[in-house]
């Protein structure tokens, strides 16, 4: 094998192991047969992530064979699907872009225990609800108001709920107290709560008796009949959200309507027996190494999954984003053309060329993601595959910033080679080509490593759109086992790793880019050897 044989096959096998989360994570291509029902799958008893398919859980699309959909929305969606003759595919969605998913069309319906409040009945139709509970509040054991049996008994209390749910809203009937910020998710809140940032949250019966069985610290405060929340009937039922004017809302309703009150009891009280946490208790005290290999074990394949689809995006949006910043960066260092048209049009694409840089770097990337993915959807009918919206989203916000660290880097080559190379009759882009960019491209290299580690982390952000990396694999098995500390450190230690094997990488190119590291001087020579 030739010297530096032996790179190209690493480089190929590489290629080949980040092109298996594209092939993998195909999802949101779905026939007219298969009924597509988002939730976020981290929401016990009513949906949670689990890596079999026991106890009737479902494939999460993109995920099959890895990760799967229980709890007792799932039971229900299999009651629905099955009435309406379709396929049930669980796309798994976070809260806040489960509305924006079902107007988009990249899911058919909401089944994740969301109420049909007025609010936002004004966006999309509910059928019947297919759950009742009670609201109760989640707070410490040993804390202050772990007595508490009334709204009052909650007075001065720091509380909070999820995001964009009626549970926030209710909180202004408890007297003096300290509102919180709205969390975004459950996990966050249950985070807070054991680390003494919050003194409780609010939420339903049954994720409230989940919370407290998967840990003993937590109680979960039932309120004496007339001393809780005063709520709307349609407050605290859970129904299934679809688009406005979908024909199946009726069906749907027909198929709720079979199912009796005793079935849906049944399905609940099954749905706290099935979840994976361990409600018993019984390996809260086998110590904190037990704790992370038993998440590793559970969960291990999923966040490697996880791991290979951030690796992915980083690298492959990282290539598409320089080569974006090379082809603007030449074109804004060009000389304006001594042609009035051509100078009226090169002045015009300048200004649309600052336009996009100033916006994708002035603006987060969540918010990208959100208007990108979504934003077509809803204005074009397009249904984008995840992964590749990830690397369009990634790339494009990538070459913003790549653009501007290419101007930089021409502008640094010493006016002195652009003068030589004109004088021996070269065009300006041969110039470009065959004496500027090799420059670029070294100067450059460590500004573009940095673009990767950056990317590596801020695929964390995608989420919002519900792509499968890392950050979100993690937060669904936090969700699910209740094992904030612990699942967050290997989640932690994952992207240290490949943010350092990308540094180290990057450092032996720059080393093999500067030749050997002494050089022997011409007065050195010997003549006569």
């Amino acid at each position: 094998m030739k010297k530096n044989n032996w790179i190209w096959a690493v480089f190929a096998l590489c290629l080949t192991l980040i092109q298996l989360p594209l092939i993998v994570q195909a999802d949101d291509q779905t026939p007219a047969e298969q009924f597509r029902v988002g939730m976020e799958a981290g929401y016990a008893p009513f949906n949670w992530t689990q890596t079999t398919d026991a106890n009737g859980a479902v494939p999460i699309s993109g995920e099959e064979g890895s990760a799967f959909a229980g709890g007792y929305d799932v039971q229900i969606a299999k009651r629905i699907a099955e009435g309406l003759g379709k396929e049930l595919v669980i796309v798994k969605t976070q809260w806040d872009g489960l509305p924006p998913a079902l107007q988009a069309g990249t899911i058919d319906a909401v089944i994740a225990g969301m109420s049909p409040t007025a609010e936002r009945r004004e966006q999309i139709d509910f059928t019947d609800p297919y759950y009742e509970s009670d609201l109760v509040v989640v707070v410490r054991k040993d804390g202050a108001f772990a007595d508490a049996k009334s709204l009052a008994d909650l007075s001065g209390a720091k509380i909070t709920a999820q995001l964009n749910t009626f549970h926030y809203t209710v909180i202004d009937q408890i007297p003096e107290v300290q509102k919180e910020q709205a969390m975004r998710d459950f996990s966050s809140m249950r985070v807070a709560l054991a680390s003494g940032i919050i003194d409780g949250y609010v939420s339903e019966r049954p994720e409230g008796v989940t919370a407290v069985g998967a840990n003993p610290d937590l109680k979960m405060v039932e309120f004496d009949e007339g001393a809780g929340f005063e709520t709307n009937p349609e407050d605290v039922q859970v129904a299934v959200g679809m688009r406005k004017g979908d024909p199946d809302v009726e069906k749907v309703n027909e198929i709720l309507a079979g199912i009796s009150e005793e079935e849906r009891v049944s399905l609940m009280d099954q749905a706290v027996l099935d979840q994976p946490a361990d409600a018993s208790g019984e390996t809260a005290d086998q110590g904190l190494i037990a704790d992370f290999k038993k998440i590793i074990d559970d969960y291990g394949m999923l966040f490697l999954r996880g791991a290979g689809l951030t690796l992915f995006i980083a690298i492959l949006s990282t290539i598409i984003g320089l080569i974006i910043g090379l082809l603007v960066g030449i074109f804004r260092t060009l000389p304006l053309s001594e042609n009035p048209v051509g100078r009226f049009f090169q002045r015009i694409v300048n200004g649309l060329l600052t336009i996009y840089i100033e916006v994708f770097r002035g603006t987060p990337m969540m918010v990208q993601a959100m208007v990108i993915f979504y934003g077509t959807a809803l204005a074009f009918g397009v249904s984008m595959n995840r992964t590749l919206a990830a690397v369009l989203i990634v790339s494009i916000n990538t070459g913003a910033y790549m653009s501007e660290i290419v101007r930089g880097g021409i502008f640094a080559v010493d006016d002195g080679q652009f003068e030589a190379a004109q004088a021996i009759g070269m065009t300006h882009w041969q110039t470009m080509i065959k004496v500027v960019l090799p420059q670029v491209m070294r100067n450059i290299l460590p500004a573009t490593g940095n673009e990767i580690i950056i990317n590596i982390k801020d695929t964390a952000v995608l989420s919002v759109i519900s792509v499968a990396d890392l950050f979100f694999q993690g937060t669904s098995a936090a969700g699910t086992n209740f094992q904030y500390f612990q699942t967050f450190a290997i989640i932690g230690v994952i992207y240290l790793v490949l943010t350092i094997s990308a540094t180290q990488i990057l450092r032996f190119v720059e080393r093999k880019m500067d030749g050997p590291s002494a050089y022997v001087k011409l007065e050195d020579i010997n003549p006569n050897e």
